[in-house]
């Protein structure tokens, strides 16, 4: 985790140290919000690198163009699928050059309750000067206003597949001319070697930060048709469908990777 969580102290993740009946499925609920900082760090390789980046991203492509209720003109962020706010509170963090009150108006939004009301807590406690707006809500069924910034952190793969072009072809009308959004997503390879064998060194990395065998596969099962990947080939195809000329991916780290993807 980055500095701008730093305040956090997470419950040890343990969700999946006892077998799991064949039917339970991974969900966002009171359990995964009380160890999910630890969760994401011991599981999502390069996470940290990428919070830390997405301050210096986003001042390259805040325009100031759109003007908050006090009338002043600020960029809008929209954090979709924020989770506990990591990538707010990321965007916002003082030591990594992040917003200051008055730059900036986030919008940020889950459909887990469990997860958004303790996101509130969280940045109320930690940015109360800041304009951030928590909602709870399903991001494909949100029209958004007008940004300068959109973040989609870990999220669209959590997403129905034939829901995807939809939910990034509303994100490219929002956007203003010279806006990105920044995608970051777990990906799999079309070829098939190639892909056992990364998957099997993030196996790999997952227990070097102390998961076991039946925790690893525990939550396997428990994903499986819950986080349905896409290749990089597909992220950057559906990218152009949804309208956005130019999209590179800025970073990868065994199968997760980030694409930022201009207007």
């Amino acid at each position: 985790m980055t500095n701008a969580n730093h305040n956090l102290k997470p419950k040890h993740d343990t969700l999946f140290t006892t077998p799991l009946d064949k039917a339970s499925r991974f969900s966002f609920d009171e359990q995964v919000v009380a160890c999910f900082p630890d969760m994401i760090r011991r599981s999502v390789p390069g996470y940290g690198q990428v919070l830390s980046m997405l301050p210096i991203l986003a001042r390259r492509h805040c325009g100031f163009r759109q003007t908050n209720e006090h009338g002043q003109k600020v960029s809008r962020i929209y954090d979709l699928g924020c989770s506990l706010g990591g990538a707010t509170m990321a965007l916002l963090n003082e030591q990594a050059n992040g917003f200051n009150s008055n730059e900036v108006a986030i919008k940020a939004i889950d459909i887990s309750p469990a997860m958004t009301k303790k996101a509130k807590s969280l940045l109320d406690e930690h940015y109360p000067k800041h304009d951030i707006e928590v909602i709870t809500a399903d991001v494909c069924e949100l029209d958004f206003e007008p940004c300068d910034v959109i973040v989609i952190n870990l999220t669209l793969q959590f997403l129905p597949v034939n829901s995807r072009l939809k939910l990034l072809q509303k994100c490219y009308a929002a956007l203003a001319e010279g806006g990105i959004l920044i995608l970051t997503e777990k990906t799999h390879l079309n070829n098939e070697q190639d892909d056992a064998w990364r998957v099997e060194r993030y196996y790999d990395f997952k227990r070097a930060n102390g998961y076991s065998e039946l925790e690893i596969s525990g939550k396997r099962t428990a994903l499986e048709n819950v986080l349905i990947t896409d290749s990089m080939e597909q992220h950057h195809d559906r990218l152009a469908k949804a309208g956005f000329e130019r999209s590179m991916t800025w970073f990868t780290f065994l199968n997760f990777a980030s694409i930022v993807a201009f207007k």
